[in-house]
């Protein structure tokens, strides 16, 4: 492997072991910020022992995510300074902004909030873990506002051989960020819920705590639906954003080959990429184009067409993403969405109708779908980022000329295999924490903040 698949693979890597983390935090701060409303409103201390034994462990999940993330920034000036050097007057503020306001803004609040339990007023308590939630997301929102810029570069020009930022309103504003940001708050909400519903449902089939963790689950399956279907309105808005900007990305989901109108959804395709053709494939006639422009007819391009623009418009080259990891990770994010939606709808229905405990064949299913939101998330992220080869920027810079030119094959390696092996370890520590917490159940929920052994 030369060194740009090297640094390829160590950052993909980092960034899947860290997002393992971030969903997490995303979506059960501003749960915890609802159950601490429910003890101001109503003064029932169940909704305070609830906001507790949550909150610890939201704090052992944020830990390892501020851990596990601060190494990627590193890696753009080891093993891609060439890419800082091009676009660093344009990525390095949004990262920056993220760093300086949103990151110092959550990391206050949650001192305050873990540490203001009986030094604060109820209100003002439940206001820091508001500002919390809302900070967590906003620091978010640069990460993915950086990002954005990658998938769909706006408010730039190139100069003296660098891309430099002509208008940050621009940046700021990206039409993809519009759809993607969205999407990003909605994977951190069903990992949320689906987090909670795991552990609640752990504890119901063992019968303990009983009318904590029905209310714990009743919370979390009105949050899971919200978030699951949100999912699906959203990622329909990103498909139909990514036909305008990114048509290359959409054709290699679909496996589509040749352009088509009306357009056919691929249900199932075995293709032969080295040909660009079928094998076999299993095609709903019309539904691509209903995606893309919510009609029943309408152009889809095809990759060879794409690729044939594409030579025109940037000169030689194979501006074909890998079709398969592109194809497949599309299919096991929708298939994980889809199988989402239909466990929290379930189990909204059964928590409403109060037969939730009762339900041992649904309390044994709930903690293994825990899975289920990590494998879409992470499916999500490996589509956009696969999908958008050869481009580091989409039609601006190639990722094989982003890497660092004095980094040797064996420098990378190295590094990799020691990353691999520390975040690892890492997940491991991570996992047995929280198994260790949940697991305790609440009695151990109003514990001081000192006993957190991490």
């Amino acid at each position: 492997m030369d060194v740009a698949a090297l640094a390829r693979l160590q950052f993909a890597v980092t960034i899947t072991s860290h997002y393992l983390f971030v969903p997490l935090t995303l979506g059960l701060a501003p749960l915890l910020a609802v159950m601490e409303t429910l003890y101001v409103r109503t003064g029932d201390e169940t909704y305070k022992r609830m906001t507790k034994f949550w909150g610890k462990l939201f704090l052992i999940n944020f830990a390892m995510g501020v851990v596990t993330g601060i190494v990627m920034e590193f890696q753009f000036g080891m093993n891609w300074s060439q890419y800082s050097r091009f676009v660093g007057d344009i990525f390095g503020a949004p990262l920056a902004i993220e760093a300086l306001v949103a990151f110092h803004l959550e990391a206050t609040f949650l001192g305050v909030w873990l540490f203001g339990w009986e030094r604060l007023s109820k209100k003002m308590h439940c206001a820091a873990i508001w500002l919390v939630a809302f900070a967590v997301n906003l620091s978010a929102l640069w990460i993915v506002l950086a990002n954005s810029f990658m998938q769909h570069p706006v408010g730039f020009a190139i100069r003296n051989g660098r891309a430099e930022m002509t208008d940050f309103a621009a940046l700021v504003l990206n039409p993809y960020l519009r759809v993607t940001f969205p999407h990003v708050l909605l994977g951190g909400v069903v990992t949320g819920a689906f987090f909670v519903l795991a552990v609640s449902a752990w504890h119901l089939l063992r019968g303990n705590h009983s009318d904590f963790f029905q209310r714990s689950a009743h919370l979390a399956a009105i949050y899971g639906v919200i978030g699951a279907l949100g999912l699906a309105f959203s990622g329909h808005a990103q498909t139909q954003r990514t036909v305008k900007v990114q048509p290359m990305k959409l054709a290699a989901a679909e496996a589509l080959w040749e352009t088509e109108n009306p357009a056919s959804f691929s249900l199932f395709t075995v293709g032969n990429e080295s040909q660009r053709r079928d094998a076999f494939a299993i095609r709903i006639p019309r539904l691509l184009s209903l995606l893309a422009y919510n009609r029943l007819a309408g152009a889809v391009k095809g990759i060879r067409d794409l690729q044939a623009e594409y030579e025109q418009e940037y000169g030689p080259g194979n501006y074909v993403p890998p079709v398969c990891v592109t194809y497949w990770s599309f299919r096991v994010m929708v298939g994980a969405g889809l199988l989402m939606i239909a466990l929290a709808g379930l189990t909204l229905h059964l928590s409403s109708r109060g037969t939730l405990p009762e339900s041992k064949w649904c309390l044994r299913w709930i903690p293994l779908a825990l899975v289920l939101p990590y494998v879409a998330n992470t499916a999500g992220w490996m589509m956009a980022e696969v999908g958008r080869q050869p481009w580091i920027v989409f039609g601006v810079m190639k990722t094989n000329d982003a890497v660092s030119p004095t980094v040797s094959a064996g420098m990378v390696l190295t590094t990799l295999i020691l990353f691999t092996a520390v975040y690892g370890a890492l997940l491991v520590v991570d996992v047995k924490l929280l198994w260790k917490y949940a697991r305790n159940g609440p009695e151990a929920a109003g514990a001081a903040a000192s006993d957190l052994e991490y």
